[in-house]
Order: C-alpha cells, then sequence, then structure tokens
C-alpha cells in the first residue's frame, strides 16, 4: 500500500563538524528510491546541521547578532543542504525546493525537497505545518539519537528514555521558546502547533535504516512517539 511521509531530515545526519556524511548520503538515496519503487511519496524537509551552527557562531564572533538575522544564516544553511539532496536524487525529485509549508504541493513526483522558511521558524515546524496543510497525519523526525529522553542523557546519566508520551508531558520537557540553534528532540514551537492540531511526531535514529523502514511499514520500531 502506498503512502506519503514527511521526513525532517536533521542536519546532523548531513554535515557534521568533520565534514559531509558521504556514507549516510549514499545510504539514504538507496532507500528512498528503493522506497518509491514501493509507491510511496516523501516530502523531506532538511535542516541546517554543523553549517548552520557554524555560521552562526562565526557572525556571533565578529558582532551582536539578532535572532532574525541568526535565523536567516540557520535558513541559507538548510536550502544548501537540501540542494545537495535534490542533485543527489537528480530527476527522481521535483525540481523546485519548497521553501513556504503553507502551500499545498502538486505534483507526481515521488520525492519533495522542503527547507527553511522565515525567521522564528525551524525546520521542525516546517515539517508540522507542510504535514497539516498536505493533510499528512504524522511526522518522521530523523535525527542521531534513537530516541528522546526526559533529559539530556550526557548530562543526566539517569535520564529517562520515552519510547511512547503525550504532548503534555513532551512540552513540559521541551519548554515553550524557541531560539536559532537550539538544541532538543523536537521544537517546542513546533511541537505545541503538532499538538494543536492532533499530529503524531516519531523521532528515531535516521542513520538505522532499517529501523526507519519498520516504523514506514507500521512494524515495531525503535525510536519515541508523541501523540
Amino acid at each position: 500500500m502506498s503512502k506519503t511521509f514527511v521526513l525532517s531530515v536533521g542536519g546532523s545526519l548531513i554535515v557534521t563538524k568533520e565534514g559531509i556524511e558521504l556514507k549516510f548520503l549514499k545510504q539514504f538515496r538507496s532507500f528512498i528510491l528503493r522506497q518509491i519503487q514501493k509507491g510511496h511519496k516523501f516530502y523531506l524537509v532538511v535542516g541546517g546541521g554543523a553549517t548552520a551552527r557554524t555560521y552562526i557562531q562565526a557572525a556571533l564572533a565578529v558582532t551582536a547578532v539578532g535572532n532574525a538575522g541568526r535565523d536567516w544564516v540557520g535558513i541559507r544553511a538548510t536550502r544548501l543542504n537540501a540542494q545537495l539532496l535534490k542533485v543527489i536524487f537528480a530527476e527522481s525529485a521535483y525540481p523546485l525546493i519548497i521553501t513556504n509549508p503553507t502551500k499545498p504541493i502538486r505534483t507526481n513526483k515521488k520525492i519533495v525537497f522542503v527547507a527553511g522558511y522565515k525567521p522564528g521558524w525551524s525546520t521542525d515546524h516546517v515539517a508540522v505545518l507542510l504535514a497539516k496543510h498536505n493533510h499528512i497525519k504524522t511526522v518522521i523526525n530523523l535525527s542521531n539519537i534513537d530516541y528522546a529522553y526526559d533529559r539530556d542523557p550526557r548530562e543526566f546519566p539517569r535520564a529517562k528514555k520515552l519510547e511512547a508520551v503525550n504532548w503534555t508531558e513532551f512540552r513540559k520537557i521541551v519548554g515553550n521558546r524557541w531560539q536559532p540553534g537550539l538544541n532538543v528532540p523536537f521544537d517546542p514551537i513546533a511541537s505545541r502547533e503538532a499538538a494543536k492540531h492532533g499530529l503524531k511526531v516519531v523521532i528515531l535514529n535516521g542513520k538505522k535504516l532499517a529501523n526507519l523502514e519498520r516504523c514506514l511499514d507500521d512494524n515495531h520500531f525503535q525510536g519515541t512517539t508523541i501523540s
């Protein structure tokens, strides 16, 4: 059975401080192409990763930069990363990178790339609004973690792994304020909007593609489900 998915591809999967993740890109390309052969369609919302953080830090090292200025740097980084992915998918992808998630997209192409929209909007937020306006009930957030936790496990060894959590409890964890470069499992503003519109968000490790396939096929998978 063919389905349509919104995948929010964390920028950390694409580019880290060490450089572009070529191994992941090759594996991800093969994976998505196999999935569209099954008839599936994908909206791939692309994050900024280390490129965004490095450029924002560089700007701040030179002078004071407001939130809007920092956001625009991050937005341009998402569009650069989206361009990279669009190129490697070639003719399989819709020819334009979508930057306004509030407009329904009409195309027969099975792969559509989406990037940052405007200041104050993370790519998590873009993914939620894209799902809402295209009548898709689930956003799958691909990151470099297996699960979300109730606290940062790097700082709190006893942090609790979350397999299933409701929006009320999850929003207590991530808070209510967005700022450029914020490092949380899912952006607070996007979480508020997802809860408001009754969307489900799944957080899982994007590098574990067999696990992602189980999620797409509605089989048991490792990850956090927020609803």
